[in-house]
This record gives C-alpha cells, structure tokens and sequence, in this order.
C-alpha cells in the first residue's frame, strides 16, 4: 500500500488533502496539533493513522511514524499575522526540519506548499516563472522555506516539488474568510466591509485543491513549482454579486476603496495541467449553492 505522512492533516486545506489520499487508497499518517478541535475532521476516514504531535516542539515524531514511506506533504504552518517575522520565519525553520524527516522516514518526495504571497503585487498573469516578489513575513518565510527544503531534499537524495496556493474556499473554511463571512452576511442581513473588489482573483474548490496537491506529488516534475489555483480567475467584485444572487437578497453592496498594497491575482495553472493532466471540477456557483443549501 501506498504510504503519506500529512502534516497540519485536520486543517482546511489539510483535511481534504488527507481526504483525497485516503479515497485514492493511500495510508495516511496524520500529524495532528495534540488537543485540537479540528482533529475529529478526519473521523471515518480509511487507512487514516492519526499522530498527535507537536511539529514545533517534539523531537520525537520520527519515532512515531513505522516503517518506510512514499510521500511527506508539509502542510503544517503556524498561524501569525502576516507580518510577523518571528512566527513566520519559525514556519520556516520548521518546513527544513519536516524535510529532513521526509529523508529520515525515508520517503521518496518531499511536497512543500507554498502561496501565493511568495509572488507578492502583480497585474500580470502569474505563471510559475513569474519573479517572486513578496512584500509581507508571510510570503518571504514561504519563499525561503521553498528555496532552503529544496537545497535539503537534494543534499538527501530526495525528490521535492512545491505547490504555491492561491485562495481555497469549502468546508471547514474559517469562518473570519472572506467567502463564510460574504455567507453570513447575506443570510443574516448583517454588515460587512469591502474593499473595491476591483482586483482580480481565483477561488479554488477544497476537494479540487486535494486532488491537485495529489497529482504534484504522483506526475510532478523533480524540482518544479506548480500553481494551485482553478485557473478561471475573474474579478472578486463578480464571486460577491453571484453569492450575493444565490441568497437572492439584492442587497446594495458597500463597497469601498481599492486595498493597499492592491494585490490583483491572475494565476495560470497550464504548467499543472500540462504535466499532471489535473483539471478542476467544481463550477463555483454550483458549489456555493450546495454549502449554502448545506448550512439551512
């Protein structure tokens, strides 16, 4: 049987990547925070192992994962505000240690998961040759973890690839995020700020997101970066008004100034689905109506 060791496995986007293995007959060893609400998400799940450990402290988590394994996915990431070098570049000093326990427990490949943030302000298409031009912690600690995981996963003889997210929505969103608090608003009638929503963005389905990390680290290329995102981006003004639509309020939208920094995303995801044959599946308006059905 096909083996992955997940780190941050009960977190949002962690929980459908450890979905997806699982459907896709993997055993899943699952790294979870010791005590944390989010671990029951992955109940039921087959050939689901859970390891409560703490990835920023536990010296012992080699210990606690038997036998040889396929896949290391590094979800795992200490949640800070974006400009917090302390916390973020702790991210990053922890992604070097979990690549040198991907060698230790003897894994073939490595799969970091990078952001969006590492590419920084652009209006032009972001393909994965894009020049990386973080502004915040966040994206600087994210690109030196890219680039430092890699120099260790060679120096092992191991196999890496990095997987830049873009925006993931679905279950087990938080619900601070944009599109659970554009929900609630529209049910409820409460207020919500906005910015202009001019800028262009690209929301991606959590399970279509599993499935995409999944297929890096299957038919990825050796040392390639690949872009997570569905591709079909479109200004963020338009995902406001459609689920805005669905909870047929029509309410008069107030929005407000462009942000700053004015961050536009324009992802291209032709390199994933050229090497992976991956394509995402979920039409946005269609699933936004299905969670809102889900939540009444």
């Amino acid at each position: 049987m096909k083996t992955a060791i997940v780190t941050g496995a009960a977190g949002f986007a962690g929980c459908h990547l450890t979905k997806t293995l699982s459907e896709n007959g993997y055993r899943v060893y699952a790294v979870l925070r010791p005590g944390s609400t989010h671990n029951g998400r992955l109940a039921g799940l087959n050939n689901v192992v859970c390891i409560e450990a703490d990835v920023y402290s536990d010296e012992t988590l080699s210990s606690l994962i038997p036998g040889q394994c396929d896949l290391f996915f590094h979800m795992a990431w200490m949640s800070g505000g974006r400009y917090d070098y302390d916390t973020q570049m702790r991210n990053a000093w922890i992604t070097l240690r979990m690549a040198k326990l991907a060698s230790e427990t003897g894994c073939r490949r490595f799969v970091g998961i990078g952001s969006q943030a590492e590419y920084g302000s652009t209006e032009e298409e972001i393909t994965e040759d894009t020049w990386p031009a973080p502004f915040c912690a966040y994206g600087v600690s994210k690109l030196a973890a890219c680039y430092l995981s890699k120099q260790i996963a060679e120096e092992n003889g191991m196999e890496w690839v990095w997987g830049r997210i873009f925006s993931v929505y679905g279950e087990n969103e938080p619900a601070e995020r944009l599109i659970p608090r554009l929900m609630e608003s529209f049910q409820n009638g409460s207020d919500i700020s906005l910015s202009s929503c001019r800028q262009n963005w690209d929301f991606l389905y959590g399970k279509d997101a599993g499935e995409a990390l999944l297929a890096i680290a299957e038919k990825g290329g050796n040392g390639e970066i690949y872009n997570i995102a569905d591709g079909r981006y479109r200004p963020l003004k338009e995902y406001v008004e459609i689920i805005n639509d669905i909870y047929g309020k029509n309410s008069s939208i107030p929005y407000g100034e462009d942000p700053k920094p004015f961050v536009s995303l324009q992802p291209s995801v032709e390199k994933l689905k050229r090497d992976t044959g991956w394509v995402p599946k979920t039409d946005f308006r269609t699933k936004i109506q299905e969670l809102k059905a889900e939540m009444t």
